[in-house]
Protein backbone atom coordinates (compact mmCIF):
# COMPACT_ATOMS: atom_id res chain seq x y z
CA UNK A 1 0.00 0.00 0.00
CA UNK A 2 1.56 3.25 -0.60
CA UNK A 3 1.62 6.47 1.39
CA UNK A 4 1.82 9.88 0.67
CA UNK A 5 4.27 10.53 3.86
CA UNK A 6 4.48 14.19 5.08
CA UNK A 7 7.97 14.31 6.94
CA UNK A 8 7.72 18.24 7.08
CA UNK A 9 4.78 19.10 9.39
CA UNK A 10 5.33 20.10 12.55
CA UNK A 11 3.57 19.42 16.26
CA UNK A 12 5.02 22.14 17.98
CA UNK A 13 6.04 25.55 17.44
CA UNK A 14 5.10 26.61 13.69
CA UNK A 15 2.73 24.04 13.75
CA UNK A 16 2.48 23.23 10.05
CA UNK A 17 0.59 19.72 10.81
CA UNK A 18 -2.70 19.20 8.19
CA UNK A 19 -4.83 16.54 7.28
CA UNK A 20 -5.18 15.55 3.62
CA UNK A 21 -8.43 14.94 2.37
CA UNK A 22 -8.40 10.88 2.47
CA UNK A 23 -6.33 11.64 6.53
CA UNK A 24 -9.96 13.53 7.17
CA UNK A 25 -12.34 11.07 5.86
CA UNK A 26 -10.91 8.10 6.81
CA UNK A 27 -10.37 10.24 10.55
CA UNK A 28 -11.64 7.88 13.71
CA UNK A 29 -14.51 9.81 14.67
CA UNK A 30 -15.52 8.30 17.96
CA UNK A 31 -19.71 9.38 18.11
CA UNK A 32 -22.25 7.21 17.16
CA UNK A 33 -24.66 9.11 18.73
CA UNK A 34 -25.64 12.75 19.73
CA UNK A 35 -24.73 12.34 22.86
CA UNK A 36 -21.87 11.33 24.81
CA UNK A 37 -20.95 9.13 28.55
CA UNK A 38 -17.53 7.50 29.53
CA UNK A 39 -18.00 3.37 28.27
CA UNK A 40 -15.93 1.02 28.43
CA UNK A 41 -17.16 0.29 24.40
CA UNK A 42 -14.46 -2.52 24.09
CA UNK A 43 -14.36 -4.85 20.84
CA UNK A 44 -12.29 -7.35 19.35
CA UNK A 45 -9.33 -5.70 17.42
CA UNK A 46 -9.76 -7.32 14.17
CA UNK A 47 -9.34 -5.64 10.42
CA UNK A 48 -11.43 -2.68 9.51
CA UNK A 49 -11.98 -2.38 5.94
CA UNK A 50 -9.01 -1.39 3.21
CA UNK A 51 -8.20 2.59 3.94
CA UNK A 52 -9.53 2.87 7.22
CA UNK A 53 -7.53 3.41 10.62
CA UNK A 54 -8.66 0.06 11.72
CA UNK A 55 -7.33 -2.50 8.66
CA UNK A 56 -3.75 -3.02 10.15
CA UNK A 57 -2.67 -4.30 14.23
CA UNK A 58 -0.68 -0.71 14.00
CA UNK A 59 -1.92 1.90 11.15
CA UNK A 60 0.90 3.66 9.89
CA UNK A 61 -0.09 7.32 7.61
CA UNK A 62 0.64 10.28 6.39
CA UNK A 63 2.10 11.46 9.31
CA UNK A 64 4.08 8.67 10.38
CA UNK A 65 7.74 9.98 9.80
CA UNK A 66 6.73 13.48 11.39
CA UNK A 67 5.78 11.76 14.35
CA UNK A 68 8.34 9.40 15.10
CA UNK A 69 10.70 12.79 14.48
CA UNK A 70 8.55 14.75 17.51
CA UNK A 71 8.84 11.29 19.45
CA UNK A 72 12.98 11.34 18.93
CA UNK A 73 12.59 15.20 19.52
CA UNK A 74 10.84 14.85 22.88
CA UNK A 75 12.76 11.79 24.43
CA UNK A 76 15.66 13.97 23.92
CA UNK A 77 14.87 16.65 26.16
CA UNK A 78 13.10 14.12 28.65
CA UNK A 79 14.37 10.73 28.21
CA UNK A 80 11.84 9.50 31.21
CA UNK A 81 9.45 9.76 28.89
CA UNK A 82 10.40 6.15 28.21
CA UNK A 83 11.03 3.91 30.95
CA UNK A 84 10.53 0.18 31.47
CA UNK A 85 10.43 -1.60 35.09
CA UNK A 86 13.98 -4.77 34.65
CA UNK A 87 11.49 -7.57 35.62
CA UNK A 88 9.73 -6.23 32.14
CA UNK A 89 12.35 -7.76 29.50
CA UNK A 90 10.95 -10.34 28.33
CA UNK A 91 7.85 -7.97 27.34
CA UNK A 92 10.30 -5.35 25.43
CA UNK A 93 11.25 -8.32 23.21
CA UNK A 94 7.54 -9.30 22.78
CA UNK A 95 6.63 -5.99 21.87
CA UNK A 96 9.47 -5.81 19.33
CA UNK A 97 8.57 -8.86 17.67
CA UNK A 98 4.74 -8.18 18.11
CA UNK A 99 5.47 -4.55 15.70
CA UNK A 100 7.94 -5.75 14.03
CA UNK A 101 5.75 -8.83 12.48
CA UNK A 102 2.67 -6.68 12.19
CA UNK A 103 4.35 -3.94 10.21
CA UNK A 104 6.21 -6.19 7.98
CA UNK A 105 3.32 -7.94 7.27
CA UNK A 106 0.62 -5.24 6.80
CA UNK A 107 3.05 -2.73 5.03
CA UNK A 108 5.43 -4.65 3.10
CA UNK A 109 6.35 -1.43 0.75
CA UNK A 110 7.65 0.23 3.88
CA UNK A 111 8.96 -2.55 6.35
CA UNK A 112 10.66 -5.79 6.13
CA UNK A 113 11.86 -8.03 8.76
CA UNK A 114 14.38 -11.10 7.83
CA UNK A 115 15.02 -14.10 10.40
CA UNK A 116 17.92 -16.12 10.49
CA UNK A 117 17.18 -18.39 13.49
CA UNK A 118 17.76 -15.91 16.37
CA UNK A 119 19.60 -13.72 13.91
CA UNK A 120 17.29 -10.87 12.66
CA UNK A 121 17.09 -8.21 10.00
CA UNK A 122 14.80 -5.02 10.45
CA UNK A 123 14.40 -2.62 7.24
CA UNK A 124 12.48 0.50 7.56
CA UNK A 125 12.08 2.23 4.24
CA UNK A 126 10.55 5.52 5.79
CA UNK A 127 12.92 6.03 8.20
CA UNK A 128 15.97 5.19 6.28
CA UNK A 129 17.11 2.06 8.91
CA UNK A 130 18.17 -0.82 8.22
CA UNK A 131 19.72 -3.04 11.61
CA UNK A 132 21.01 -6.39 12.13
CA UNK A 133 20.53 -7.43 15.17
CA UNK A 134 20.07 -10.96 17.80
CA UNK A 135 16.90 -11.75 19.14
CA UNK A 136 17.07 -11.68 22.86
CA UNK A 137 20.56 -10.35 22.99
CA UNK A 138 20.09 -6.11 23.75
CA UNK A 139 23.99 -5.28 23.30
CA UNK A 140 22.87 -5.86 19.64
CA UNK A 141 20.75 -2.75 19.26
CA UNK A 142 21.39 1.01 19.35
CA UNK A 143 18.93 1.39 22.63
CA UNK A 144 16.17 -1.14 24.72
CA UNK A 145 14.57 -3.36 22.39
CA UNK A 146 11.29 -1.53 23.50
CA UNK A 147 12.71 2.05 23.36
CA UNK A 148 14.24 0.89 20.00
CA UNK A 149 11.21 -0.11 18.44
CA UNK A 150 8.28 2.19 20.17
CA UNK A 151 10.47 5.21 18.24
CA UNK A 152 9.34 3.44 15.20
CA UNK A 153 5.68 3.70 15.95
CA UNK A 154 2.81 5.96 15.96
CA UNK A 155 1.68 7.03 19.49
CA UNK A 156 1.82 6.20 23.24
CA UNK A 157 3.10 2.24 24.31
CA UNK A 158 2.12 0.81 28.05
CA UNK A 159 3.73 -2.39 29.33
CA UNK A 160 1.01 -4.00 31.78
CA UNK A 161 2.72 -6.54 34.37
CA UNK A 162 -0.20 -9.45 35.21
CA UNK A 163 0.04 -10.42 38.66
CA UNK A 164 -1.98 -10.26 41.92
CA UNK A 165 -5.01 -10.68 39.91
CA UNK A 166 -4.29 -7.21 38.68
CA UNK A 167 -2.73 -5.29 36.08
CA UNK A 168 0.19 -2.52 36.71
CA UNK A 169 1.92 -0.30 34.78
CA UNK A 170 5.39 -1.08 34.83
CA UNK A 171 6.52 0.41 31.35
CA UNK A 172 5.96 2.32 28.45
CA UNK A 173 7.05 5.08 26.13
CA UNK A 174 4.76 7.72 26.28
CA UNK A 175 5.33 11.04 24.66
CA UNK A 176 2.05 11.96 22.45
CA UNK A 177 -0.47 11.73 25.83
CA UNK A 178 -3.00 14.12 26.72
CA UNK A 179 -2.30 15.30 30.70
CA UNK A 180 -0.83 12.38 32.05
CA UNK A 181 2.64 10.84 33.44
CA UNK A 182 4.37 8.14 32.57
CA UNK A 183 6.95 9.07 35.44
CA UNK A 184 4.49 9.67 37.98
CA UNK A 185 1.95 6.31 37.45
CA UNK A 186 5.00 4.24 36.29
CA UNK A 187 4.43 1.08 38.62
CA UNK A 188 0.62 1.69 39.86
CA UNK A 189 -2.22 -0.62 39.39
CA UNK A 190 -5.02 -0.60 37.08
CA UNK A 191 -7.14 1.33 39.40
CA UNK A 192 -4.76 3.73 40.78
CA UNK A 193 -3.81 5.32 37.27
CA UNK A 194 -8.00 5.69 36.47
CA UNK A 195 -8.68 7.34 39.65
CA UNK A 196 -8.97 10.72 38.36
CA UNK A 197 -11.16 9.64 35.92
CA UNK A 198 -14.72 11.44 37.36
CA UNK A 199 -18.71 9.15 36.96
CA UNK A 200 -16.93 5.84 35.59
CA UNK A 201 -16.03 4.85 38.71
CA UNK A 202 -19.51 4.90 40.47
CA UNK A 203 -20.84 3.02 37.50
CA UNK A 204 -18.53 0.32 38.32
CA UNK A 205 -16.97 0.93 34.78
CA UNK A 206 -13.75 -0.20 35.81
CA UNK A 207 -14.27 -2.83 37.48
CA UNK A 208 -15.49 -4.21 34.44
CA UNK A 209 -13.17 -3.87 32.59
CA UNK A 210 -10.10 -4.91 33.94
CA UNK A 211 -12.05 -7.90 34.68
CA UNK A 212 -12.34 -7.96 31.05
CA UNK A 213 -8.78 -7.65 30.63
CA UNK A 214 -7.36 -9.88 33.16
CA UNK A 215 -8.89 -12.50 30.84
CA UNK A 216 -7.74 -10.86 27.47
CA UNK A 217 -6.08 -13.95 25.52
CA UNK A 218 -3.47 -14.18 23.10
CA UNK A 219 -3.93 -13.39 19.53
CA UNK A 220 -7.24 -11.47 20.00
CA UNK A 221 -6.21 -8.58 20.82
CA UNK A 222 -9.19 -5.76 21.21
CA UNK A 223 -9.76 -1.99 21.05
CA UNK A 224 -11.64 1.34 21.89
CA UNK A 225 -11.55 4.77 21.41
CA UNK A 226 -11.16 7.76 24.05
CA UNK A 227 -11.15 11.58 23.11
CA UNK A 228 -10.35 14.65 24.68
CA UNK A 229 -9.92 18.50 22.72
CA UNK A 230 -6.43 19.97 21.75
CA UNK A 231 -5.42 23.42 20.76
CA UNK A 232 -3.27 23.95 18.21
CA UNK A 233 -2.25 20.16 16.62
CA UNK A 234 0.23 19.37 19.43
CA UNK A 235 1.06 15.47 19.92
CA UNK A 236 3.17 16.18 23.54
CA UNK A 237 0.28 17.72 26.79
CA UNK A 238 1.99 16.06 29.05
CA UNK A 239 1.96 17.56 33.22
CA UNK A 240 5.68 17.88 31.91
CA UNK A 241 5.09 20.49 29.27
CA UNK A 242 2.11 22.09 30.51
CA UNK A 243 3.99 25.41 31.16
CA UNK A 244 4.44 25.12 27.47
CA UNK A 245 0.59 24.40 26.39
CA UNK A 246 -1.54 24.94 29.18
CA UNK A 247 -1.83 28.85 28.41
CA UNK A 248 -2.81 27.90 24.78
CA UNK A 249 -6.52 26.97 26.33
CA UNK A 250 -6.67 30.72 26.95
CA UNK A 251 -6.28 31.32 23.10
CA UNK A 252 -9.45 30.14 21.33
CA UNK A 253 -11.95 33.31 20.62
CA UNK A 254 -14.48 33.36 17.80
CA UNK A 255 -12.15 34.19 15.13
CA UNK A 256 -9.36 31.33 15.58
CA UNK A 257 -11.40 28.28 16.94
CA UNK A 258 -12.35 26.68 13.29
CA UNK A 259 -8.85 26.80 12.70
CA UNK A 260 -6.99 26.47 16.51
CA UNK A 261 -8.98 23.36 18.56
CA UNK A 262 -8.62 20.08 17.74
CA UNK A 263 -10.49 16.95 18.34
CA UNK A 264 -8.21 14.64 19.68
CA UNK A 265 -9.18 11.06 19.32
CA UNK A 266 -7.15 7.96 21.18
CA UNK A 267 -7.64 4.22 19.19
CA UNK A 268 -6.64 2.48 22.43
CA UNK A 269 -5.67 -1.04 21.52
CA UNK A 270 -4.33 -3.94 23.83
CA UNK A 271 -2.50 -7.07 23.10
CA UNK A 272 -1.62 -10.26 25.21
CA UNK A 273 2.26 -10.84 24.71
CA UNK A 274 3.33 -14.58 24.85
CA UNK A 275 6.37 -14.66 26.94
CA UNK A 276 5.87 -12.61 29.71
CA UNK A 277 2.13 -12.66 29.64
CA UNK A 278 2.21 -8.89 30.23
CA UNK A 279 -0.44 -6.72 28.07
CA UNK A 280 0.58 -3.99 25.38
CA UNK A 281 -1.60 -0.99 25.74
CA UNK A 282 -1.09 1.19 22.74
CA UNK A 283 -2.41 4.83 22.40
CA UNK A 284 -2.70 5.94 18.95
CA UNK A 285 -3.48 9.84 18.99
CA UNK A 286 -4.74 11.32 16.08
CA UNK A 287 -5.88 14.88 15.82
CA UNK A 288 -8.19 16.65 13.71
CA UNK A 289 -9.16 20.56 13.62
CA UNK A 290 -12.30 21.64 13.63
CA UNK A 291 -12.49 22.85 10.59
CA UNK A 292 -11.44 20.23 8.76
CA UNK A 293 -13.99 18.13 10.72
CA UNK A 294 -16.50 20.01 9.79
CA UNK A 295 -16.18 19.81 6.26
CA UNK A 296 -17.93 16.03 7.00
CA UNK A 297 -21.38 17.80 7.48
CA UNK A 298 -22.19 14.74 9.59
CA UNK A 299 -19.36 15.04 12.04
CA UNK A 300 -20.07 18.86 12.61
CA UNK A 301 -23.47 18.23 13.44
CA UNK A 302 -22.51 15.73 15.72
CA UNK A 303 -20.27 17.32 17.69
CA UNK A 304 -22.18 20.53 18.18
CA UNK A 305 -24.46 17.92 19.81
CA UNK A 306 -22.21 15.85 21.76
CA UNK A 307 -20.51 19.41 23.69
CA UNK A 308 -23.95 20.93 24.15
CA UNK A 309 -24.88 17.74 25.95
CA UNK A 310 -21.45 16.71 28.23
CA UNK A 311 -21.87 16.17 31.17
CA UNK A 312 -20.03 19.17 33.34
CA UNK A 313 -17.85 16.78 34.97
CA UNK A 314 -16.56 14.88 31.66
CA UNK A 315 -16.51 18.43 30.63
CA UNK A 316 -13.95 19.52 33.56
CA UNK A 317 -12.21 16.38 33.69
CA UNK A 318 -11.61 16.36 29.89
CA UNK A 319 -10.36 20.39 29.95
CA UNK A 320 -13.11 21.49 27.83
CA UNK A 321 -14.41 23.92 30.30
CA UNK A 322 -12.90 27.32 28.85
CA UNK A 323 -13.62 27.03 25.67
CA UNK A 324 -16.44 24.46 24.99
CA UNK A 325 -19.22 27.50 24.92
CA UNK A 326 -16.96 29.10 21.86
CA UNK A 327 -16.55 26.31 20.05
CA UNK A 328 -20.33 24.79 20.60
CA UNK A 329 -21.24 28.01 19.32
CA UNK A 330 -18.99 28.01 16.12
CA UNK A 331 -20.41 24.42 15.14
CA UNK A 332 -24.08 25.53 15.31
CA UNK A 333 -23.36 26.84 11.71
CA UNK A 334 -23.44 22.98 10.59
CA UNK A 335 -26.03 21.85 12.41
CA UNK A 336 -29.51 22.60 10.99
CA UNK A 337 -31.50 20.07 13.31
CA UNK A 338 -32.04 17.51 11.24
CA UNK A 339 -31.23 14.04 12.29
CA UNK A 340 -27.93 12.34 11.67
CA UNK A 341 -27.73 8.85 11.00
CA UNK A 342 -26.36 6.58 14.02
CA UNK A 343 -22.94 5.14 13.63
CA UNK A 344 -19.51 6.94 12.92
CA UNK A 345 -18.83 6.43 9.31
CA UNK A 346 -19.00 9.76 7.32
CA UNK A 347 -21.82 9.09 5.00
CA UNK A 348 -19.71 10.88 1.91
CA UNK A 349 -16.55 10.47 0.01
CA UNK A 350 -16.11 14.04 -0.93
CA UNK A 351 -15.42 16.58 1.67
CA UNK A 352 -17.21 20.29 1.31
CA UNK A 353 -15.02 22.75 0.40
CA UNK A 354 -12.52 24.29 2.98
CA UNK A 355 -13.47 27.38 5.19
CA UNK A 356 -10.81 27.60 7.43
CA UNK A 357 -7.39 28.64 6.60
CA UNK A 358 -4.26 28.20 9.14
CA UNK A 359 -3.95 31.22 11.58
CA UNK A 360 -1.67 33.96 11.81
CA UNK A 361 1.97 32.68 11.98
CA UNK A 362 1.11 28.88 11.05
CA UNK A 363 3.38 29.46 8.44
CA UNK A 364 5.06 26.31 6.62
CA UNK A 365 8.39 25.25 8.33
CA UNK A 366 10.81 22.87 7.47
CA UNK A 367 12.10 22.12 10.90
CA UNK A 368 15.72 19.60 10.93
CA UNK A 369 15.51 15.95 11.87
CA UNK A 370 16.28 14.56 15.18
CA UNK A 371 17.71 11.42 15.43
CA UNK A 372 15.08 8.51 15.33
Amino acid sequence: MSIAFKPDESFRDAFTYRNSDEAILRFPFPFPEDKYMYSVNIEPHVPGAPGTVLHAAFDVDEHYIAECRDRALTLERDPLRCQVLDHMEAAQWDTLELIMESLAHDYPEQFQLERDGERWTWTNRPLGLEQQFVFGDAATLPCPPFEYITRQAQGDFCLLDHREDNLFMDGGTVTTQADWSLDFDLGMSFMEWHGPVPLAHQAGIFERALKFLLRLQLGAPVRRLNWTMTVNPRLDTSPEQYPEWGPDRASITPENVGGKLHLRVELQTLFRLPRSNAILFCVRCYLIGLGELARVPKWGKRLHRVLGTLPPELAEYKGLVRYRETATQWLSQFDDGTPASAGTQPDVDRLIPQQIQAQPGQTQARPSFASI
